[in-house]
């Protein structure tokens, strides 16, 4: 509610967009701090790049390569500490389900535009020489008066000999998965009816550049009231932030969060909107390289983490967080 009163002139011009049937792009960060709302024609003065399922910005240029990464991550024993903190708060019983992330310095000669067009995602982004997102993950969509979200947890190396049915019948990840779509389910119910769960633990298949990984999503649908773009700021910051990528119940979580991680997360989890006058779209940011200044050095670092609950072994979340340390190219 706090974020939603401080953003109140932005959420009513989404209002009117809405109303008036006027496209537009948002992207809101993770902390709900620094929202962007641009107008079409605003996103190459901006030098913002974007390719979507139904949007894509003019003149993209389109590469096939691949992109090597050199990773060096934080130690096991620096992860190991934000992992006991996470812990201690689930075994306390204070959540349920704790997104935990990280950033890794990283090394390439490719350039953000390079990663960009090279990439193969569902949703592109490329914010100027600020940073570049190429997510799988779809966080709602809205078709007619219909809404609709697709949470993504669960992720394993698909080389693993038996991985789909280890994925299919690992506890943790079930666990993992049965809370987030529940976050999500009431989430939903907050600005739609007759939410159901129309396809629950399904699983897709992700390639990379150096591998292949199983990824399970679900698919959330509920209806919106008539006339409902009139309040789709109020729908959009009502859902906000993603559940998938913070954990449950989610404000206690987001405590925890900011208790565990010692970094900004920026822009990264958070949300990106096409509204084209009429159907929306969106995604979560995750697969996410910035360009910042660390150490008095500007250098690339990606972003990657995973759902943490009472089942998680802290060597496995370790690995999860560097597996997912890719660019993908095929």
């Amino acid at each position: 509610m706090q974020n939603r009163n401080k953003h109140q002139a932005l959420i009513e011009k989404i209002n009117e967009f809405g109303k008036h049937g006027i496209p537009f792009f948002l992207i809101v960060d993770f902390s709900m701090q620094y929202p962007r709302l641009f107008n079409l024609d605003e996103l190459i003065n901006n030098k913002i790049q974007v390719d979507f399922p139904t949007y894509k910005t003019p003149n993209l240029i389109q590469i096939i390569s691949p992109i090597e990464l050199i990773k060096n991550p934080i130690t096991f024993e620096d992860y190991q500490y934000k992992f006991n903190v996470v812990k201690e708060n689930l075994n306390y019983g204070n959540s349920f389900l704790t997104n935990l992330t990280c950033e890794t310095p990283i090394e390439t000669k490719a350039s953000l535009s390079e990663i960009f067009t090279a990439s193969h995602a569902k949703y592109k982004i490329q914010f100027g020489d600020e940073w570049v997102c190429f997510s799988p993950e779809s966080f709602i969509k809205i078709e007619d008066q219909a809404i609709h979200s697709y949470p993504m947890k669960g992720t394993i190396d698909a080389s693993i000999d038996n991985a789909r049915n280890i994925l299919e019948n690992d506890k943790k990840e079930i666990a993992e998965h049965y809370t987030i779509v529940d976050l999500i389910r009431n989430d939903m119910s907050m600005v739609a009816t007759n939410v159901q769960v129309k396809k629950f633990r399904y699983i897709d298949e992700l390639k990379t550049s150096d591998k292949t990984l199983l990824q399970v999503s679900s698919h959330i649908q509920g209806e919106l009231p008539i006339n409902f773009q009139s309040e789709l700021g109020n729908i959009l910051f009502s859902l906000l932030p993603a559940g998938s990528i913070s954990g449950a119940p989610k404000k206690k979580t987001l405590d925890i969060i900011q208790q565990a991680e010692d970094y900004d997360r920026g822009f990264y989890t958070g949300t990106a909107f096409y509204y084209d006058g009429k159907n929306l779209d969106s995604c979560v940011l995750i697969r996410f390289i910035e360009n910042k200044m660390k150490n008095g050095i500007q250098q690339l670092v990606y972003k990657s983490g995973g759902g943490i609950t009472v089942h998680s072994e802290p060597e496995k979340e370790y690995q999860e967080l560097i597996d997912k340390i890719y660019v993908p190219t095929i």
